[in-house]
């Protein structure tokens, strides 16, 4: 598995996965249990519907030489 979340994207999508989760958690509607997606994508570094249409948010390393 090729990590293809970076940076900011796994920041926003860890801090959007526990706002949901939280909520969820304390009371809030069940939809919000959905921010186990965010959370675990984030988590993980790698996103399926990235890899499935060749999508990327890493940075790219430069060649040397």
């Amino acid at each position: 598995m090729k990590l293809n979340v970076g940076g900011i994207d796994r920041v926003v999508r860890i801090v959007v996965g526990l706002g949901l989760v939280g909520w969820a958690a304390t009371g809030g509607p069940v939809w919000a249990w959905i921010g186990v997606v965010p959370l675990a994508t984030g988590a993980i570094g790698w996103c399926p519907p990235y890899a499935i249409f060749g999508f990327s948010t890493c940075a790219v390393k430069k060649q040397q030489g």
